[in-house]
């Protein structure tokens, strides 16, 4: 990673930039101050159910805020249309029925078990003999 000329400090990556002249740059900018709402103060309570207007101007589709105006801030999500009652998905295909698993044959089952068990325990007595000779030759230099 190259550092940037300037004498900047290498946490001045990480830092927000300047929104102003006076920013500074160890404190995020301060909020904009409130302007009061430019629309009506006391909205209709009856009609169709539509926000009251702020006077603020909109933001793009995006969230970015409109050319020529500062950001005010996060608004919230956009409102949201619960689905109608008892309404799911589309279904296009139907799966098919799961099928019958074949028959266990349990001592068949049983024996390869037995078999394995054997196995296992032939590894681990032939592990354990030749742990016995290593101890017995590093007991005898000792002693010897």
């Amino acid at each position: 990673m190259t550092t940037p000329s300037g004498g900047s400090t290498p946490d001045d990556y990480w830092r927000r930039p300047d929104t102003g002249d006076d920013a500074v740059a160890d404190r995020p900018p301060a909020a904009p101050a409130a302007t009061p709402p430019s629309g009506p103060t006391n909205p209709p309570t009856s009609g169709p159910s539509t926000p009251p207007t702020t006077g603020r101007p909109s933001s793009g589709p995006t969230g970015a805020p409109p050319a020529g105006g500062p950001a005010e801030g996060y608004s919230g999500p956009p409102p949201s249309v619960p689905p109608p009652a008892g309404w799911r998905p589309p279904v296009h295909l139907q799966p098919a029925p799961p099928r019958q698993l074949p028959p266990q044959d349990m001592a068949d089952l049983d024996a390869a078990e037995q078999r394995s068990q054997r196995v296992t325990y032939g590894f681990g007595a032939a592990a354990g003999v030749v742990l016995l000779v290593l101890l017995c030759l590093l007991c005898s230099r000792v002693i010897f």
